[in-house]
């Protein structure tokens, strides 16, 4: 890839994902429910992801850009139809609902800027896309395989402990779930969702395609995402309103983020 293909690669991407979260903040405005902002954005990514694998933007051969949009694809079907049955349950997000009323009547201006932010916080995933697309060495090395393996790890081991989550609400028993994946870690869908983006990283390295490894700031980027800012803490924020004490024991008792056996037993 050359170094006009993927200043073009950039420019594509930052103009679709702003493109893309405009068109979320006008429907969180029009709903109410911030929940469709998660929905807009992962459908929004997946489709500039698998349209930047495809596009010609560097050498990559055409079973390898294909390859890589059909794993976009997966991706953000599996996602984005789980936030979407999440969302058709909820009034809002509570994460956003919280930043809403903080904000006050400044809400409208300061969500329409958040949601740029998201989008140039998107980019890095997308160009990790897009590099790992254009690898220029023919489908079928041991590092496809290894990225099919981890991106395989990673969409089931989401899939799995969302359903877990799904099945723990349904149970009517209330309370904090602490059972399956929750076990060993408070956050395993968001662990697992970093784990699928490695698969990227791993596609795209190659001695022979320097460029690729830039394809690691996709990891990177969705576990600073997840960790530090949009994730884990404004969750446990709203989790230790609604559930105090229960969800501090939880706290101490379970790792955050990377599972790890439970510290201790059940209250």
């Amino acid at each position: 890839m050359t170094l006009a293909s993927f200043a073009a690669a950039l420019l594509f991407i930052a103009v679709a994902m702003s493109a893309t979260m405009q068109l979320a903040t006008r429907i969180e405005r029009s709903t109410g429910n911030s929940g469709w902002i998660d929905v807009i954005w992962t459908f929004g990514l997946g489709v500039t992801g698998a349209a930047g694998a495809l596009l010609p933007f560097g050498d990559g051969p055409f079973g390898r850009r294909l390859f890589v949009a059909a794993l976009v694809a997966a991706w953000a079907l599996r996602l984005g139809l789980h936030i979407v049955g999440r969302t058709k349950g909820i009034a809002d997000d509570p994460r956003y609902a919280r930043m809403k009323r903080d904000w006050g009547p400044q809400a409208p201006a300061r969500m329409a800027r958040l949601l740029q932010l998201q989008a140039l916080a998107s980019i890095p995933l997308a160009i990790g896309i897009v590099l790992a697309a254009h690898n220029p060495a023919t489908l079928g090395q041991a590092q496809d395989a290894l990225g099919l393996a981890i991106f395989l790890v990673g969409i089931l081991g989401g899939a799995i402990a969302d359903r877990q989550l799904r099945a723990f609400a349904r149970s009517g028993r209330g309370g904090v779930c602490d059972t399956g994946l929750w076990a060993f870690s408070r956050h395993p869908n968001y662990f697992f969702e970093a784990v699928l983006w490695c698969a990227y990283g791993v596609i795209a390295s190659s001695l022979a395609y320097l460029q690729g490894w830039l394809a690691w700031l996709a990891p990177a980027a969705i576990t600073l995402l997840l960790v530090r800012v949009s994730g884990i803490p404004p969750l446990e924020e709203h989790m230790l309103a609604k559930h105090g004490a229960a969800y501090r024991d939880y706290q101490r008792r379970t790792s955050a983020f990377i599972p790890l056996p439970p510290q201790g037993a059940r209250p």
